[in-house]
């Protein structure tokens, strides 16, 4: 795996190990796994993409939330930050696991309070620099 692919990939994957808690559906944990498993060099790319592709329709067909505060849509948000990540889409894959947590906390900072989303993305940022900083002496 390219280093750029290999840091996108473990960036991505913590990300949404931060949201597993919020994961309904157990078809969307084992994908996670997966996509754990490729990044500790368990699995290979063919599972990779059938789990993206797996992953992808479970997060198009999960029912959402019928509650007005929209914590249901902690699960939502998380199963696609899932379906990015597998996809190696680690931008969106962030994006949607920091929903997910600020949705899981009570769902109106999602919408109404951009700076509930700090937290997250400060973790998001230490963390991709830790990633990079390793990936970096291991080059």
């Amino acid at each position: 795996m390219a280093a750029s692919a290999a840091l996108r990939f473990a960036f991505a994957c913590a990300c949404v190990e931060r949201v597993r808690h919020l994961l309904e559906d157990e078809p969307v944990v084992r994908c996670l796994d997966t996509l754990a498993g490729y990044v500790a060099g368990r699995v290979d790319r063919e599972a990779l993409h059938r789990a993206a592709s797996d992953a992808a329709a479970l997060a198009n067909r999960h029912p959402g939330s019928r509650s007005l505060d929209g914590v249901g849509h902690a699960a939502v948000s998380a199963s696609y930050a899932v379906a990015n990540a597998l996809a190696g889409r680690a931008v969106q894959a962030a994006d949607y696991a920091a929903y997910a947590i600020v949705y899981g906390e009570g769902g109106y900072g999602a919408v109404s309070d951009p700076e509930s989303f700090v937290p997250e993305k400060s973790w998001q940022l230490a963390t991709l620099e830790r990633l990079a900083s390793v990936q970096a002496t291991r080059s």
